[in-house]
């Protein structure tokens, strides 16, 4: 693992999510086929990618009942607590509608609405992502979105993994196909016979799946489009080289582009970390993706203080960021721009992925600068609500003539002043 000095600091963004024109090309064919063509789309494309032929997309109550037979009750429970972590952290998200009255009568206020439906895209094939399902179902759970659709694509025997499927019953979904890549997006967001279209759609996927969602945008919400995993680690001379050089990997092994970094004003913790990070690469499973990562996107920046540290992770805004110094909580404030931030030695990142509460689905690519974590906001819509008294109108009715009129709108102008004058 590289050792750079911080002037030597380069971004961390990636363009994968771009995509090449040939993958833009398809993404675009296989959403207007299955605009046109609906379920027969959806077998043709399920067949051709999936390897497998479906006479039906939904996931049957025998199946959900199958999947509880094949996991442990082990596994099961830990789904259950997690998810409560999970419901509890963002139940205190809530906000609740509100209105106020005016000195002058007038009523102003917001109304909250949750989503009508949102589709929740789940990647599988031959990985399992329960973690996934509980992170960006129980958040549209809690918000009050009344269908919540999950799609995944299937195995070549046409199935789920079971602790999707668990994962999926536990967080309340009650409506799943077995379908992946653009043409779930597709489906999702303008229908066929067997899905009915949905009015956001979130969860991560392949390169395919992000285009799709990207193309499919403004006829549906999306979350965003994410790029591969990110971590940034302050750490002092109290900090253990094996503990962050294994933080390190835990987002290396996500994917070939995924970013790992240390900030550290200690060349010996630098050092040390970097014989660690090899020496533990050596032995992980994943270790061909993982030493890819390292060598492309692994750095370690040596700084000539924590403040000047702080400041490199505030310009890097990674999705990840854990600060492990001395008394960590006090640079809390000082950090503007991270997806979510982890303090202290037992505050590993794993622990935010799967089991503590806060959402795991982060902004990337440096966009921690101007979005947050996948929260209940996303899931619930605010209406403005006016209701204005005679009185407000007779004060301000001429000055909102005069508004518009600057802008040239004559007919808001009149609109208002017919009200004044029928008084």
């Amino acid at each position: 693992m590289k050792i750079v000095k911080v002037n030597d600091l380069v971004s961390i963004k990636r363009s994968i999510e771009s995509g090449t024109t040939e993958q833009l090309e398809v993404v675009k064919n296989i959403i207007s086929d299955i605009r046109s063509s609906g379920d027969k789309a959806l077998r043709d494309y399920t067949e051709e990618f999936d390897r497998v032929k479906l006479n039906s997309f939904v996931v049957t109550e025998d199946e959900i009942n199958e999947a509880y037979g094949k996991v442990d009750s082990e596994f099961i429970s830990i789904v259950r607590e997690a998810a409560e972590n999970i419901r509890s952290f963002h139940e205190k998200q809530l906000r609740p509608s509100w209105m106020t009255t005016e000195e002058n009568g007038s009523m102003l206020g917001q109304k909250i609405t949750p989503l009508d439906s949102v589709g929740v895209y789940v990647p599988g094939g031959t990985a399992a992502y329960p973690s996934s399902v509980l992170m960006n179902v129980i958040p549209a759970k809690v918000a009050g979105v009344n269908r919540i659709v999950m799609v995944s694509p299937p195995n070549t025997e046409g199935k789920l993994p079971a602790a999707v499927l668990v994962a999926a019953r536990e967080a309340g979904v009650k409506e799943i196909y077995k379908v992946g890549g653009a043409q779930a997006i597709g489906a999702l967001a303008y229908g066929t016979e067997s899905i009915a279209a949905v009015d956001k759609i979130t969860g991560p996927g392949n390169i395919f799946v992000a285009l799709a969602k990207r193309e499919v945008f403004g006829d549906v919400d999306i979350d965003m489009i994410a790029g591969p995993s990110e971590i940034a680690i302050i750490a002092d001379d109290t900090a253990r080289a094996d503990e962050v050089a294994a933080d390190l990997l835990s987002q290396a092994e996500h994917d070939p582009r995924a970013c790992s970094v240390l900030v550290t004003p200690s060349v010996t913790l630098a050092e040390e970390v970097a014989v660690e990070v090899e020496k533990q690469l050596a032995l992980l499973p994943r270790k061909e993706i993982a030493s890819r990562s390292i060598a492309d996107f692994g750095v370690i920046y040596v700084t000539s203080s924590i403040e000047e540290a702080v400041e490199t992770v505030n310009q890097l805004a990674p999705e990840h960021l854990e600060i492990l110094i001395e008394n960590g909580i006090e640079l809390l404030g000082k950090i503007r721009h991270a997806g979510a931030i982890f303090i202290g030695r037992y505050s590993s990142e794993p622990v935010g992925d799967y089991f503590a509460g806060p959402n795991h689905v982060l902004p990337t690519n440096g966009t921690a600068r101007f979005s947050s974590p996948l929260n209940v906001d996303d899931f619930q819509k605010k209406s403005s609500v006016i209701i204005y008294s005679e009185k407000a109108l007779k004060e301000n009715g001429e000055k909102i003539a005069k508004f518009a009129r600057m802008e040239g709108l004559e007919a808001h102008a009149r609109a208002v002043e017919l009200r004044l004058k029928n008084q």
